[in-house]
């Protein structure tokens, strides 16, 4: 599984728009085997696909996220998982190992099961 995080410093960004930077996770085994950065224009949709897609990335984890995108994301067939909060790499630590998000790793006002973001998703 390949899956790309917007990061903001080393947090995963609060929201969608502010970031600039992906990190790039190579997961196999519940371990992860490749880690890289890319840069990208959190305004242009379409080159956000590509990049993804050029990567072979599947899921798209980030903070909050504002209807338009999350939408142009899903319907591009990328899993989005939302709403997600934390250290970066501890995230990926933890996501690697279970492929779950801990309720840690949850944004404040949103629980995993019983969110009011039911738009999105949540592993």
């Amino acid at each position: 599984m390949k899956i790309a995080i917007t990061i903001w410093g080393n947090r995963i960004s609060p929201v969608f728009d502010a970031a600039h930077t992906l990190l790039v996770t190579r997961i196999k085994n519940k371990t992860i085997s490749k880690k890289n950065y890319i840069s990208f224009d959190p305004q242009s949709h379409q080159d956000l696909i590509k990049i993804l897609n050029k990567n072979e990335i599947t899921t798209l984890i980030c903070g909050a996220i504002s209807t338009k995108p999350a939408d142009f994301i899903v319907k591009n067939n990328i899993k989005l998982i939302s709403f997600v909060t934390g250290n970066a790499l501890d995230f990926i630590d933890s996501f690697a190992s279970s492929q779950t998000i801990d309720q840690g790793h949850v944004m404040p006002g949103c629980n995993i099961g019983s969110c009011h973001c039911k738009k999105f998703k949540h592993l």
